[in-house]
């Protein structure tokens, strides 16, 4: 069956060129990136366990989360927690398949235990955590989707739109790449005090860029005020050599934690226990945080969809939000001529997902070069990348493919 495929051109000034420009990187440490990363996680160790036992992925949707703060006290040299966080795990799961019950319950908590203890590394998930699961059976109709498979692919269970485009900015490149220095490994090596609490804020003006950084301190690691500014001296200094070798920019300006006031004591520093405001400051929500490809871009257009924890084989919030970006990249880097492309995709609830209500390629052309004579290319790599969706699909089941 032929797909509905769009390609047009786009007349409009690259963002790359634009005056301004604002990006988001919310941390590792972050609540809402902390709901993401486990809703998705879990939807991961279910569709293995779902292969396992019964050969299929089942209807699940573990995409609705909250991780609500607790309570700490804060002191230098070490404070403690008063009250640990509560996950709440939700939405819907197939229990039973074939006689063979699975352990939902059990599945989520052990998963969100292991990723607190992969992740953040003062985190005590038996201690410093509850877990609420809030996981039930799903529609009849939707999950009789997952009987009505023909060949390889499901149909779509929801009408979705997404978007993805390609490339990525150098201030969107400079600001996921700046936090993920400042929670790499080597990095935590030289300053243990820095949390994994990071949040990245950047602005760029014409060829100017902003960096604002908000970074969770570990008290334990921190004597006293005095320290607390040293320590924090230290490490704005080993950013702002990153960033200046990272990028190319006519200046650069980079501020950490710019709610600190001297003379304040531990009220005038952002200290943490945990290396993480979910502690007691802020809490989590799945879709809050980063968009598929790792940013939040506010020039761009937005998917409203909530990737995270769907399920990776008929829910085309997840399926579609991710293969948009990966379509994107595939057209920029197998057709030159082009500046910049958008894709999107419009799924129908219950058409097969290789078929999307449209799909369409708006791409921004260099100077010089023709629309009419890329626009074939570009339509075979679109209908490509559809034609083998379930390839992808498997990635996305498997965690190859990152969410957040």
């Amino acid at each position: 069956m032929a797909r509905n495929i769009l390609v047009d051109s786009l007349k409009q000034t690259p963002l790359e060129q634009q005056k301004l420009e604002i990006v988001e990187r919310k941390g590792l440490g972050h609540p809402d990136y902390i709901c993401d990363s486990i809703m998705d996680m879990i939807s991961i160790k279910l569709s293995q366990e779902y292969l396992k036992n019964v050969g299929a992925i089942l209807h699940h949707n573990v995409d609705k989360s909250l991780l609500a703060a607790g309570e700490a006290e804060t002191r230098f040299g070490g404070g403690s927690i008063i009250e640990p966080m509560l996950l709440v795990i939700g939405d819907r799961a197939t229990f039973e398949a074939e006689d063979i019950k699975i352990p939902i319950e059990e599945i989520a908590v052990q998963t969100a235990k292991e990723w607190f203890k992969e992740k953040l590394r003062f985190v005590n998930p038996e201690k410093h955590v509850r877990y609420q699961v809030e996981l039930k059976p799903g529609h009849p109709e939707l999950v009789d989707i997952f009987s009505r498979k023909k060949g390889k692919l499901l149909g779509a269970n929801d009408t979705s739109a997404a978007v993805g485009y390609a490339p990525m900015t150098k201030t969107e490149r400079i600001v996921l790449g700046t936090e993920q220095y400042l929670n790499g490994p080597e990095f935590k090596k030289r300053f243990s005090e820095s949390g994994e609490d990071i949040k990245v804020m950047g602005l760029r003006k014409n060829h100017d860029l902003r960096l604002t950084i908000s970074m969770a301190f570990v008290d334990r690691f921190v004597k006293d005020e005095e320290d607390y500014f040293r320590k924090k001296a230290e490490i704005l200094g080993d950013i702002r050599s990153f960033v200046k070798e990272s990028a190319d920019f006519d200046s650069i300006e980079v501020h950490l934690n710019t709610l600190d006031v001297k003379g304040r004591g531990i009220n005038g520093v952002y200290s943490t226990v945990l290396g993480t405001s979910a502690e007691s400051g802020d809490s989590g929500q799945v879709g809050r945080g980063n968009r598929v490809n790792g940013i939040i871009p506010l020039n761009r257009p937005l998917c409203s969809e909530a990737a995270a924890g769907k399920n990776p084989v008929s829910h085309v919030g997840k399926i579609y939000n991710s293969l948009s970006h990966h379509i994107a990249a595939r057209v920029f880097k197998q057709v030159p001529e082009i500046e910049e492309v958008y894709i999107w995709l419009l799924s129908r609830i219950g058409k097969s997902i290789d078929q999307p209500a449209i799909a369409a390629a708006q791409v921004v052309m260099k100077s010089n070069n023709s629309f009419s004579a890329v626009k074939g290319e570009i339509t075979e790599v679109v209908d490509s990348e559809l034609e083998n969706i379930n390839r992808f699909c498997t990635d996305l089941a498997q965690g190859r493919i990152p969410i957040c």
